[in-house]
């Protein structure tokens, strides 16, 4: 019987990390509610550029992110194509003071914010071009 130890950890082991995967996967990049950081709300001050008319879109970026330039690209267009929403990129190195109050466990990390700075929506990983204008929509209506 404990020849069959190693290999019954092993394969619990690996059915685990891949049902993890399998989550992280299905999860990833997915713009969500606001969850834990629903009450969430960043100025003018906190994002050191001014919010959009109507939206801002936020990244938490790190240089070591290899996702992080595409996600960027994503963003820039979508900001420099819908009027009155602006893109602002955070480096998440040097402003951990509002990475944890936004609570920002990985990068990229985007928040949809409101023209008043509310958090309305968050993914942690690259969203799609089509969350990107659903999660505007909901932060755009009246």
């Amino acid at each position: 019987m404990s020849g069959w130890t190693g290999p019954a950890v092993a394969a619990l082991a690996l059915a685990a990390a891949t049902a993890f995967g399998l989550l992280r996967a299905r999860r990833d990049g997915r713009l969500r509610g606001a969850g834990r950081g629903g009450a969430l709300r960043l100025t003018t001050a906190d994002l050191g550029a001014a919010l959009g008319e109507r939206a801002t879109l936020v990244q938490f970026s790190t240089s070591f992110c290899a996702v992080c330039p595409g996600t960027r690209r994503l963003l820039a267009d979508v900001a420099a194509t819908a009027p009155g929403v602006r893109f602002v990129e955070i480096d998440a190195e040097d402003r951990l003071d509002l990475v944890r109050r936004a609570d920002v466990m990985r990068t990229p990390t985007v928040l949809v914010l409101d023209r008043t700075g509310r958090l309305v929506r968050r993914a942690a990983g690259a969203p799609t071009r089509a969350d990107v204008a659903a999660a505007l929509e909901l932060a755009t209506a009246p």
